[in-house]
């Protein structure tokens, strides 16, 4: 016990502790060491570099080519809803049909006017007089809600006034 109060026993003593705390320390350390490279697999994945300013910068790139790939895709789509948007404006939006006995002998409104017109109002008037006799078919353009070439009949002006003003069908005494 003589030695441990001497100098040298003193000296070794505080020896051992430092070494002690210094094995506490490095342990701890290691412990922070394995957390940040579990960390940082985590961030990198399972490559072999470690270079965090390279793996920031090749994220940057696969970001920005990300975005020019979806401003490439959203600008491919309002082309596309854009030319849809066309065709449907030239598809059939109004429509009507009104029926009516064109010669007044009572035959139960055989005859027919039927309005086929799309979103700028213009279009065709379809119209069907039938007689004990005979069958006619006729065909007019209409622009613009109104006849093109030819004067449209009461009956088909009915007719396109209808469709226009979102009617279906009506029974007219015209």
């Amino acid at each position: 016990m003589n030695d441990l109060t001497s100098t040298t026993g003193v000296v070794a003593v505080a020896g051992c502790a430092v070494a002690l705390i210094a094995l506490a320390t490095a342990v701890r350390l290691t412990v922070q060491l394995r957390r940040v490279r579990r960390d940082q697999r985590a961030v990198l994945g399972d490559r072999q570099a470690v270079d965090l300013v390279a793996h920031a910068a090749g994220l940057d790139d696969e970001f920005r080519a990300l975005h020019t790939y979806v401003a490439d895709a959203a600008t491919k789509l309002h082309e596309r809803m854009s030319a849809a948007e066309e065709r449907l404006d030239a598809a059939v939006t109004y429509r009507a049909l009104v029926r009516y006995d064109a010669y007044g002998e009572m035959s139960g409104h055989q005859s027919t006017s039927i309005a086929l017109l799309d979103a700028a109002r213009s279009g065709v008037v379809v119209s069907s007089i039938l007689h004990r006799d005979h069958a006619r078919l006729y065909a007019k353009q209409v622009r613009d809600g109104q006849g093109a070439d030819v004067a449209l009949s009461p009956e088909e002006a009915e007719a396109v006034q209808l469709a226009l003003a979102g009617g279906g069908e009506a029974i007219s005494d015209l």
